[in-house]
């Protein structure tokens, strides 16, 4: 894979690897994710300039199961 195909953003330093069928987002912690996954989690709130994950074609359908949602 050439690093062409990875991203990291300048605000919460996640890496997006772009690949055909959905970009996977790596997480600090936790499984692999999705964009709309990273966006319901993190970009939502910390809106900074910079963040490469605002572009709602690249991001996706967003699901409920993609926000955060504390085991009780």
């Amino acid at each position: 894979m050439s690093n062409s195909n990875v991203e990291i953003c300048p605000v919460c330093g996640v890496k997006i690897i772009k690949s055909v069928g959905g970009d996977k987002v790596i997480f600090s912690s936790g499984p692999v994710g999705t964009r709309a996954r990273l966006w319901a989690r993190v970009c939502n709130y910390a809106k900074k300039p910079g963040c490469i994950n605002q572009n709602q074609e690249t991001i996706g359908s967003v699901h409920e199961s993609d926000y955060y949602n504390p085991i009780k």
